[in-house]
């Protein structure tokens, strides 16, 4: 196991080197976090998402950095999100994605994967960003890392905005698949590539290539990677912790929560006090 950039394996010369590829997978491999959560905020800032909408991704994204998402919580956030999108604004979404991309993602790259991407870049290799996130986000992270190919899920559009159909789902075999043609299109030699990834639902995509590298695995990828031999390491800078929230996000969390506890406080006080109609209101407090 290796957890330096400094070896990338054999570099062939001259037209052989096109032949070699380094497929990255992005949340937690490239950026610590989520591409989508992590843009959450400036939605909530420009009108597009509801505080509501913006309490759900915040707990979303505080259970996908300290316990990452099964296949099926994968399944789930897709759902969630590409409901919570539809009818948006495709330009809008991509304007405001670009505008924050600096002091919202940008922070969050790991500085091993940036130098790791560049040493690829400068060894020759067809560096490719693979990512179930959506495309529109993907792709404003892929030009700031100088990534001119991506492979992502693709959201249909009508008339400039989302309409919520997933037309490609880029998660597990669908991710392998995808490596695959992009492969065959590139003339790429998949025994002589390496790819990247945190999650053991890319175990598809690691082993279509030669040089399968697991990068902060979650368990069950570890477990995987060290019964195969594989490369496994440690990307540390940025550490990925969760970012603290604004004054204005408090004041919606504490709304959101405090009327979750009426809620719940309610319906204990009725389980208590059977055919009664309810807890007594409190007004407002006088001075004595």
């Amino acid at each position: 196991m290796t957890n330096s950039c400094e070896s990338l394996g054999p570099r062939p010369a001259g037209g052989d080197q096109a032949r070699t590829a380094a497929f990255f997978d992005l949340d937690k491999t490239i950026i610590a976090t989520s591409s989508a959560y992590a843009f959450g905020r400036e939605f909530l800032h420009n009108g597009l998402v509801s505080p509501a909408e913006a309490f759900q991704l915040s707990l979303a994204k505080a259970s996908y950095m300290f316990s990452g998402l099964s296949s099926e919580g994968m399944d789930t956030t897709r759902d969630q999100l590409t409901a919570m999108v539809t009818g948006w604004s495709v330009d809008e979404v991509r304007s405001i994605a670009r505008e924050t991309m600096h002091h919202v993602v940008t922070p969050s790259i790991y500085a091993e994967a940036r130098e790791l991407i560049r040493a690829h870049r400068a060894a020759g290799h067809h560096v490719v960003i693979v990512s179930a996130s959506a495309a529109v986000l993907v792709d404003i992270i892929a030009e700031e890392l100088g990534v001119e190919h991506v492979i992502a899920t693709e959201l249909a559009e009508e008339d400039g905005r989302f309409t919520g159909e997933v037309l490609f789902y880029c998660k597990g075999p669908n991710k392998a698949a995808a490596l695959e043609g992009t492969a065959a299109a590139e003339d790429i030699d998949l025994r002589a590539s390496y790819a990247y990834s945190d999650s053991a639902t890319d175990i598809p995509m690691l082993e279509r290539v030669g040089h399968p590298v697991a990068v902060n695995p979650d368990r069950q990828l570890k477990r995987h990677a060290l019964a195969h031999e594989w490369d496994i390491r440690s990307f540390k800078d940025p550490v990925p912790l969760l970012p603290a929230p604004t004054a204005k996000e408090i004041g919606i969390g504490a709304s959101v929560l405090a009327g979750t506890a009426a809620v719940i406080g309610a319906g204990l006080w009725l389980a208590q006090h059977p055919g009664r109609p309810g807890p007594p209101k409190r007004g407002p407090r006088r001075a004595s």
